[in-house]
C-alpha cells in the first residue's frame, strides 16, 4: 500500500482525534563507534534530512493544532520541515531534550566500560533506575517527560506532533502501555520512526509503532 494511503487509513480511522510522535532523522556523526549520545546536541545528516523531508510531504495534508518538539537542533530541523509543509508553528520544549549522560556523554561504550567497569555493570542491572554520574535514569527521564506531555495534550483536543528522541519515544510509550520502564529497549524506535496515537474516552491508544520512512517512494 502507497504510504500516503496507509497514512489515510490511520489518520482517518474513527473520529477520534490523534498524536503522533515522531523521532528525529539520522544524525551527522564524526565517526562510526557506539557512543552514549544523550543531549550532544548534533543536526541531522543529509540522510536524515532526507528522512524529515519525507515525512514533510507524507503529513503535509493533516491540519496539526500543534507541533512540539525538543529544543535540540536534530529535532529543531526535523520539526522545522514538517511544519512549514503543515503550515503549523513549532513550539521548542526542553522537556523533550534525550536524557542527560552526565560525565559519559559522548564517550564511546568501551572507554566507558574500561573506566568504570563496576558502574558500568550496574547499569546492565537497573537500567531503569541507574544515573550515570552527573546525570538522569531513565526514569527520571520518564517523569519529565511524561509531565510535560500531560500539560500539552490537556491544552488541545486536535492533532498534536512530538518530535524527539527514542529515549523519550520509548519511555512514554512504556507510561502510555503501562509497561514498565525497565522494558524500553523492547520498543524499537529506528531513525525518523513514527509512532500514532489515537485519543479516546478510555485514554490513549497505541494505533502504530515505529513507522519508518520508504525513502524509495
Amino acid at each position: 500500500m502507497p504510504m500516503q494511503n496507509f497514512l489515510t487509513n490511520w489518520m482517518t480511522q474513527g473520529c477520534e482525534k490523534k498524536i503522533l510522535l515522531l523521532r528525529h532523522g539520522s544524525l551527522r556523526t564524526v565517526d562510526n563507534a557506539k557512543r552514549f549520545i544523550g543531549q550532544t546536541d548534533l543536526s541531522l545528516s543529509k540522510h536524515g534530512r532526507r528522512q524529515a523531508k519525507f515525512w514533510s510531504r507524507h503529513l503535509a495534508d493533516w491540519p496539526m493544532d500543534a507541533i512540539f518538539c525538543s529544543d535540540l537542533q536534530r529535532c529543531r530541523e526535523t520539526a522545522d520541515m514538517i511544519a512549514r509543509d503543515c503550515r503549523s508553528i513549532v513550539m521548542p520544549l526542553a522537556e523533550l531534550r534525550e536524557i542527560d549522560l552526565g560525565q559519559w556523554e559522548g564517550m564511546r561504550f568501551d572507554q566507558v566500560k574500561q573506566l568504570w567497569p563496576d558502574t558500568f555493570l550496574q547499569r546492565g542491572r537497573d537500567i531503569a533506575g541507574f544515573r550515570p554520574p552527573g546525570g538522569e535514569s531513565f526514569n527520571d527521564l520518564q517523569q519529565r517527560v511524561v509531565r510535560v506531555f500531560e500539560q500539552q495534550i490537556s491544552k488541545s483536543d486536535g492533532n498534536l506532533l512530538f518530535v524527539s528522541h527514542a529515549g523519550v519515544n520509548r519511555v512514554l510509550l512504556c507510561r502510555l502501555l503501562g509497561m514498565p520502564t525497565a522494558n524500553l529497549f523492547r520498543i524499537d524506535q529506528g531513525p525518523a520512526a513514527l509512532n500514532i496515537l489515537e485519543r479516546r474516552s478510555d485514554g490513549i491508544r497505541l494505533q502504530c509503532l515505529n513507522l519508518l520512512p520508504d525513502l524509495d517512494r
